[in-house]
């Protein structure tokens, strides 16, 4: 009867509809193998599969229960219900799609809940004593419920948290041809950042107009090095990633697919920005083309979820040499509007310059007052120009670079220099 209750239970997987592209994800592919070996007489798979499930369990640091394995994949299924959750309209699924939508979930609670406790009861009771636990502990909000009871939960999880891998990240790289998740993204925050209120002000007002569902610009970051415009744009993303935003770093070597990322990206029900980071080009650099055709110009538009923001250090982004400058082209002038015409294209351009000493010297009080450190300040002040003028720059790079080691040596007992 039980084994029986195995052989039902892989049909209906096996069934799945709505959320089939679950049958590829890790753990749902593994269980399914591991009951069709079990089916089969095949108790060295059983085990192997078993134990990689284990494996599953514990990838994240922390053991999970099965409940919790599955129940991840669901929540990041990139199925088009997901996708028309993500997007607000619910309204545009029919009763028929939601109701298999809840068999399919239905099958994965059971499968998840029961399997290994119906696969051991099936198993030698002394074989079954050398198989390690896995956990059936009841999966976390918004699946915390039998989860064909959570539709409803789960739509308002998808508007808030989009599709896929999108759920669980919000900082992302083009790599290899593909949108690959970065695990550890720059924390920073806009509060970090001393200074250039006016640049932030506009950047923060371009970026939730877009969030908001209205027309933005693409922006362009550029001035002197070490002042900001990198952390700018990933604080921007750590200011709004709750609120449905995702970035994608695009790197220069890279910008000639930048087409193929925008046209990905235009399928996925969520606003997405594409990070370029210290962009300049050669004269001759193919690239060039393929970032002004995305930007304006080409036959291809702009998705309406994408945005380009860009850093450089260069106004006009092409590096240009004297050699560049000879008498043999006919036709000068054209070739200086293609020149400029790329930074044009950016709808807003902003401009973060070096800070004077007063400047820098009142971003380092604040940055030490975020700290808390209990220092002289004619000491601090007079230690930051010192540090400022052995780098040969008073950057807020610098600034920042300058109260770590201040703390450090704080902490340390240890006088500052």
């Amino acid at each position: 009867m039980k084994e029986n209750s195995i052989k039902f239970l892989v049909r209906e997987l096996l069934s799945l509809t709505v959320y089939r592209d679950l049958l590829k994800r890790p753990a749902v592919s593994i269980l399914i193998d591991m009951l069709r070996a079990f089916e089969n007489g095949d108790e060295h798979t059983v085990f192997e599969k078993w134990g990689s499930l284990c494996n599953l369990a514990g990838t994240d640091g922390c053991v999970r229960s099965l409940p919790q394995i599955i129940a991840d994949e669901v929540l990041s299924s990139r199925s088009n219900i997901t996708k028309i959750m993500a997007s607000g309209k619910f309204d545009c699924i029919s009763d028929e799609i939601i109701s298999l939508a809840k068999r399919d979930l239905d099958i994965l609670y059971r499968a998840a809940t029961n399997a290994p406790l119906l696969l051991c009861s099936c198993i030698d009771s002394q074989l079954a004593s050398l198989l390690p636990p896995i956990g059936v502990a009841p999966a976390y909000a918004p699946l915390n419920l039998p989860w064909d009871k959570c539709i409803d939960a789960l739509r308002e999880y998808h508007c808030k948290n989009g599709v896929g891998v999108f759920t669980k990240y919000s900082a992302f790289i083009w790599q290899n041809g593909d949108i690959q998740p970065v695990g550890h993204p720059d924390p920073i925050r806009l509060n970090d950042l001393k200074g250039y209120e006016s640049q932030h002000s506009i950047a923060i007002e371009n970026t939730l107009s877009f969030l908001d569902g209205y027309e933005a610009n693409n922006m362009l970051l550029y001035g002197d090095r070490g002042t900001g415009k990198s952390s700018t744009v990933k604080a921007l993303l750590n200011e709004y990633s709750c609120r449905g935003l995702r970035m994608v770093e695009m790197p220069k070597e890279s910008l000639y697919e930048l087409s193929h990322l925008t046209e990905r990206l235009a399928a996925i029900p969520m606003k997405f920005i594409v990070f370029i980071d210290d962009l300049s080009f050669s004269g001759n650099d193919d690239s060039f083309s393929a970032l002004k055709a995305v930007l304006e110009g080409g036959l291809s538009a702009r998705p309406d979820n994408v945005l380009i923001y860009a850093t450089s250090n260069r106004r006009h982004l092409v590096r240009e040499n004297f050699g560049d400058r000879g008498d043999d082209d006919i036709h000068r002038e054209d070739t200086l509007q293609e020149t400029i015409s790329l930074s044009d294209r950016f709808g807003i351009i902003l401009t973060f310059m070096m800070p004077d000493k007063k400047r820098f010297l009142e971003i380092i009080i604040l940055l030490a007052a975020d700290r808390g450190l209990d220092i002289d300040p004619k000491k601090l002040l007079d230690a930051a120009e010192r540090y400022a003028i052995e780098r040969g720059a008073r950057s807020p790079r610098f600034a920042r670079q300058f109260i770590a080691q201040v703390q450090a040596r704080i902490g340390r007992n240890k006088p500052i220099k």
